[in-house]
Order: C-alpha cells, then structure tokens, then sequence
C-alpha cells in the first residue's frame, strides 16, 4: 500500500522486486535498458544468416566443452584396448584412443562429436554466406568498414579454428591433410622452416603437434573469436541498423520490430538451428576415424578430402603443376608457393573489396539503405567472379573422386580445372554484369512505360497494343531511390605548373577505376523525376 507520499510499503513487494530494486539502487541499469529496449530491428529473412553463425558457435562451445573432459591432447603411443574390435592391440597415440573412447564407450559421445563437426562446418559456411550478403547489398559502407573487418577477421578465424579442431584425433585422414600443410609452409622462402619447426615442435609430426593444435583450438583461436564476436555485436548496437529499400524507409530511420518481438523470435530461431544440427548429426555420419585408423608417416589415406572451406587450397594444390625453381643455391617449390599467394590473395581481395569502392566513389557519406546488387552492376560481377573461382577451386580438390565416379582420366579433370580458373571467372563477370544492366534497363522500362498486364486491347485504327498499368508510388520509389554515382575525372594540374605536371598514377588508376564502376557502359541511367512526371501526366490524359 502507499502512504501517500508516492512510496509503497516494502512490505507489499515482492521477492524478486526487492532483488531488482536492490540491484537497481547500485547498478542503475534499468534506464539504459529501458532505452535499449526501445530499439527497433529491420526484420528480413536474409538476416538470420548471421543468427544462424551466431547460434553455431555457441553450440560449437558447449559440445567442446563436453568433449574436452574426455579428449586427451597426447602423442604418446599405447595400445587400444576399446570396444571396436578391428582395431583392437593396435598402437595408437593417446588423442586417437581417446577420440575412439568418446565414439563408443561415452554415453552420447558420438552424437556430440558429429553434432560438434557439422556445427563447424555450419559456422564457417553461415560466416560466409553472410558476408556475401553484406557484400551484395554494400552493407560495408561508411560506417560499417570496421564491422566489416572484424567479420572477414572471424571468417579465417573460424576457418583455422576448423582446421585445428580436424587434426586433433590423429587419424590418417588428417595426418595426411596435416603433411599437405606442412609442405605449403615450408615453401615460403626464409620463414618456412622456422614456421614449421615451431608449429609442430620439430621435424614434422614433432612430438607436440596434437598438444600445440590443442592449445590453439581450446584456448586461443576461441578466445580470439569471442573478443571479435563481442566487438562485432557491439559495432551492431551502436550504429544504425541497416535495412532493405522500401515505402516508409530512408536513411535517417528505422522500419522493423521491437527488441521484445526479436528477442522472441531469435529465441525460436535458435531452438530451430540447434534441433536441425543434432538431426543431421544424427543421421548423417561425419570423419569416422575407426575406418581410416590411426595415423603413419608412411602411409596416405586414399581419397582424402578437406573440410569444404580448406578446398580451395587443396584444389589449387592439385592442379598446379610440378615447378620447381633454384634460386642463389635455394630451391623454390612453386608448386606450394603459388597456391598459397592465389588463395591468401583471393581472400585478402575480398577484405580490402570496402576501402577500394570507398576509394573509387569518394562517397564519405554514412549509408544506412541496402542496394539492390542490380543497380550494382560492377560489384555484384566481381562477387560472383570470387564465388566461381572458389567453386572451381573446389571441384578440383576432388579431382580424383571426380575421375573415378565419372569414369574419366584424372588428368582430364585436372586440365580442365586448370581452363576453368582463367576462364569461368571471367565470363562469369561478364555475364552477370549484363544481366545486372538488363535487370536496370527493365526497372527503367517498368518507372516509365508502366507494369506489363497481358491484356491486350485494339485500338480504333486496328492497331494492336498491350495495356500497361502505372506503378504505385512506393513501387517507383524502390525502383530509383538508388544513387547513382558519376566516375571521378583526374585533377586538373594546379595553375602554374609546367606542361608534365598532370595528374599522377594513383590519380590515373582512380579515375579508370571509377569509370569502369560507374561509367556509361556500366550502369543504366534511372529515370528522373521529370521523365516520370511526364510520363505519368501523359497516362492520366
């Protein structure tokens, strides 16, 4: 009850009023949540994907947590003793015997183990479709570069944390993966060695390897990982979200639903995402160790195929050829040199994409609207170049299944892999460039002349002509509401300058760039207010 100055009796709270409140009176935390719960989130299908890494990794920590009670990282040789038959008195090192404990003597050890691999291979592969979404809509702009680092600095986090977490059972399959590593970091010229040496404790396997990739996988590629992750959701809270082009929308506000709503549906997004993880791990086998058996220098498993996100690696391993290069008494091994540089440079490409289309737009303005990636002919290729050369990549980390599933010549896939990377890529770009400025010139089509309604009328004359009917406002306003920017000419030379003080090199590159990006052949001019005007005042008459 309240005694009439505006307090209530204490004794009329309850137990968790008294906590809150007490809480309260030292934290003060309920104005800020109470500002925060007042946000608004976009809602669009298209971002759960990065729900979907979100909700991974974390189960990706509570199965590794599990499996860590049981796993032991050790190279030390005993003999197994565990209840799978085949192998029983062979001697394996203590992390096979351990990873062979938890498949068959732990109680749910197998499903957590599978459920703990496809939630690795899940987060990577969520990681990327993710940023490709980012990357096609150029939700990367100012002021999201940062946001965009610390995902592309997450993505080969996530997939070195894979590549770790792979190698730990010891197993042939990984061991033989594990040599193919090896020999691409010894052939970095200088530092190879020393990389190698340390890595795995001595001359390859070493005797630390499994304690050291333990260490890696456990301790520091996962903490790494959350600060990232913390710092990333961080950047999201602060800034405005982004939010698809529509009625309604512009790039001072926010369309979407209550935190209330979203916190609702992430949490049913999250069930959903965890129950589809332990169904396909339970149905669907992944990396079982007891067929490939404990790992042998001298042996290599036949058929041996990385993780999905190591098979661009892999697949440009294969298809380059044998050079070998000597150089001042030291030999270069090309054949590992130059597959690591493409695929470290097709990544770094993709890392720095942002701060070259802010360079080539010299737009400094904060952008909070997504763009269609058809009114982004240029970008929108150069995405899908990246995605058919990693593809291509792929195809040939599994030449050999290739050749014995379709009865060919492992050689003839291999130069056909070897084509496709020069070709694919490029007539991808051109391809998709076109089908972006075909895409532009119907929008174009559709804001001037109307929607296309299959009825068709004949006119006093005799003449044939098919009715179209204006587009709303808000349809109209999807259509153009994009800017289009104007390539960038090179400075002129500053007065009194002498006839070869024209504009530099990095000028030059910049004005071509911008050319190529948003020149005439690059993009499909929008109809102005005008243009619609008119044309919408002849409809009426």
């Amino acid at each position: 009850m309240s005694d009439g100055s505006g307090k209530t009796d204490p004794g009329d709270e309850g137990a968790g009023d008294r906590v809150a409140g007490w809480f309260e009176s030292r934290l003060g935390l309920r104005g800020r949540m109470r500002a925060r719960t007042r946000k608004v989130f976009p809602d669009h299908w298209s971002f759960m994907l990065g729900e979907i890494a979100l909700y991974s990794f974390v189960i990706l920590i509570v199965t590794g947590v599990f499996l860590t009670f049981h796993f032991h990282p050790s190279m030390e040789p005993v003999v197994y003793k565990g209840s799978y038959a085949p192998l029983r008195g062979y001697l394996v090192s203590e992390a096979f015997n351990s990873t062979m404990h938890i498949s068959f003597d732990v109680r749910g050890g197998l499903l957590i183990r599978q459920v703990h691999h496809w939630a690795a291979l899940v987060l990577v592969g969520s990681i990327l479709v993710h940023m490709l979404r980012v990357f096609f809509t150029g939700a990367f702009r100012k002021p999201r570069e940062l946001s965009w680092v610390l995902g592309f600095l997450l993505l080969i986090l996530a997939m070195f944390e894979g590549l770790t977490g792979y190698d730990l059972p010891d197993d042939l399959l990984s061991g033989t993966g594990l040599a193919v590593v090896n020999g691409t970091i010894l052939s970095i010229p200088v530092v190879g060695t020393y990389l190698s040496m340390f890595l795995f404790g001595g001359e390859f396997p070493g005797p630390e390897l499994i304690s050291r990739f333990n260490t890696l996988h456990v301790l520091i590629l996962p903490a790494l990982m959350v600060g990232l992750l913390v710092a990333h959701l961080v950047l999201v809270v602060r800034q405005k979200h982004t939010q698809y082009p529509g009625p309604g929308r512009t790039n001072s506000n926010i369309v979407g639903v209550p935190l209330k709503v979203r916190v609702v549906k992430s949490a049913g997004f999250f069930m959903l995402v965890t129950g589809s993880l332990f169904a396909i791990a339970s149905v669907a086998q992944i990396n079982p160790i007891w067929q490939y058996g404990p790992y042998r220098p001298d042996q290599v498993s036949a058929g041996s195929q990385p993780d999905w996100y190591m098979g661009i690696a892999d697949g440009l391993l294969r298809v380059m050829p044998g050079w070998e290069v000597v150089l001042w008494g030291h030999t270069l091994a090309l054949d590992n040199l130059i597959p690591l540089l493409v695929a470290g440079g097709l990544f770094l490409a993709l890392g720095a994409y942002p701060f070259i289309e802010a360079w080539v737009t010299d737009d400094d303005r904060e952008q909070h609207l997504l763009d269609r990636p058809r009114n982004r002919p240029v970008r929108t290729a150069f995405g899908v170049a990246w995605i058919s050369f990693y593809l291509v990549a792929l195809i040939g980390a599994a030449n050999d299944i290739i050749a014995i599933r379709f009865h060919v010549g492992v050689e003839a896939v291999t130069w056909a892999v070897r084509i496709g990377l020069l070709v694919v890529p490029v007539a991808a770009f051109f391809v998709t460039k076109r089908w972006a400025l075909g895409l532009q010139r119907r929008d174009r089509d559709k804001v001037l002349h109307g929607r296309e309604t299959g009825v068709v009328k004949m006119l006093p004359h005799g003449e044939y002509v098919e009715v179209h009917e204006p587009l709303t406002p808000a349809q109209v306003e999807a259509l153009t509401q994009h800017v289009q920017y104007k390539p960038i000419e090179p400075a002129a030379p500053k007065a009194g300058a002498g006839p070869s003080a024209g504009p530099g090199l990095a000028q030059r590159l910049r004005a071509r760039l911008s050319r190529s990006f948003y020149g005439e052949r690059a993009q499909i001019t929008k109809p102005s207010e005008q243009e619609h005007k008119k044309i919408d005042s002849s409809h009426r008459h």
